[in-house]
């Protein structure tokens, strides 16, 4: 999986000075670089014996549902608030500076049910951590979080402490 690491675009001083964004948008029109980060989360997530995949907003839509259709599961969605309209439940994180919140369908998950969590990179572990308690709210299990990168200098795993992580690439 190394090779995809020269697909994916460094942007330095993105969003701020001092930060260096890993862009996957290059990664994403490459059809074989994609096709190969579907496979690799498809292989962890059929190993991981779950029910449904869970996929985070916004670039975990990308990966979550090509997933589980391959596996013939179901996809759930997680959202910023007020962008699902039945029912939620809500979960608050902490940010560096203040607070976000995620939102998942309140039936989305039934009691016993194994999901994985599908995202993008796995930073600090703020909002892979809320997810994962969403899923445990409903009443659902957590089977793994998988990610197409890990950002190991941000020490993202200690904020999901019993969890299997699964990460494609680190950096």
């Amino acid at each position: 999986m190394d090779h995809l690491k020269s697909l994916i675009r460094e942007v330095p001083g993105f969003p701020k000075p001092g930060i260096n964004f890993y862009d996957i948008t290059t990664l994403l029109k490459d059809a074989g670089g994609l096709g190969a980060v579907i496979h690799g989360l498809e292989a962890h997530c059929k190993d991981a014996a779950c029910d449904l995949i869970l996929g985070i907003e916004a670039r975990g839509f990308f990966f979550a549902p090509p997933v589980a259709y391959a596996l013939g599961k179901g996809f759930i969605p997680v959202r910023k608030p007020n962008k699902l309209p039945a029912a939620t439940v809500k979960m608050e994180y902490a940010l560096e500076y203040g607070t976000d919140s995620l939102e998942i369908h309140a039936d989305a998950i039934q009691p016993g049910q194994r999901v994985v969590i599908v995202d993008d990179v796995l930073a600090t572990g703020g909002t892979a951590a809320a997810a994962a308690k969403l899923v445990e709210k409903l009443g659902g299990t957590v089977a793994s979080l998988a990610f197409v990168i890990e950002l190991d200098f941000l020490n993202g795993r200690s904020k999901l402490p019993g969890y299997d992580v699964f990460s494609l690439l680190h950096y």
